[in-house]
């Protein structure tokens, strides 16, 4: 079928602002939308600029807003967005990150947000000879932000930073802390709180749940948080490792 793709563009060489371009193209309901703008790059306008990489929901270098929604191009279909012939597809850049070119956003202030959590595992004393010995379930208790990509959807998606507080870490980096706070092995929740006991950080979160619903990895983001909450609620009160994991 053919539709219309509307793409934000901005070349800061030449634009003062972002504008948008009007591109006619065939394509097929089950296509990934990717493989449409590709084929807008490759045979109508060399110029646009996308950033991809895997093309396959794992790296997460090619989200951004699809029909006003954040998104992985490369695992939304075309029957996922649009349902009739001649209907629009609209294609900007994630949010709250400055634009560097077309769909290409600066993240680097989405990456030193998730730094300054720590998000690696901190042991306490010499590493044992063979492995730190977890169970099944205390292993579960973290399961689910680990499947975080950092395709920074979320933090697009988050109105506490896109309004009030631009300086709130973020879903992204406070479900990357959880992933090690719930970490029965962790020993660095007092090396995070400076990032995350704060009304920047994890007391910024206002639970809209825009997170959790824009999430390409289905991470129960807002849940995360909250647990997150919890422990340090629980650490700093003197409760034992056990009862905070």
């Amino acid at each position: 079928m053919k539709l219309t793709f509307i793409i934000q563009r901005y070349n800061p060489e030449v634009d003062r602002q972002p504008h948008h371009e009007r591109y006619e193209i065939e394509a097929e309901p089950n296509e990934r939308v990717l493989e449409v703008l590709l084929r807008i790059k490759d045979t109508l306008d060399r110029s646009l600029s996308i950033r991809r990489s895997c093309g396959h929901g794992v790296c997460g270098s090619d989200a951004m807003l699809i029909n006003g929604v954040e998104r992985l191009a490369c695992k939304t279909l075309i029957k996922n967005v649009v349902e009739i012939e001649g209907a629009v597809v609209l294609i900007t850049p994630l949010r709250s990150m400055p634009i560097q070119r077309d769909l290409y956003v600066d993240q680097e202030r989405f990456f030193k947000k998730y730094r300054a959590v720590k998000p690696f595992f901190i042991a306490a004393g010499l590493a044992p000879e063979k492995e730190f010995v977890q169970s099944p379930d205390s292993r579960s208790a973290f399961d689910d932000p680990t499947k975080c990509i950092l395709c920074a959807a979320c933090y697009s998606a988050c109105p506490v930073v896109a309004g009030k507080r631009p300086d709130f870490a973020g879903p992204a980096a406070i479900i990357n802390a959880a992933r090690f706070i719930l970490d029965s092995r962790d020993q660095g929740p007092e090396q995070r709180m400076e990032a995350l006991d704060n009304n920047d950080g994890v007391w910024g979160c206002e639970n809209h749940f825009d997170c959790t619903r824009v999430c390409p990895r289905g991470i129960k983001v807002t849940k995360a948080i909250n647990q997150t909450k919890r422990s340090i609620t629980l650490y700093k009160s003197g409760k034992g490792r056990d009862e905070i994991v």
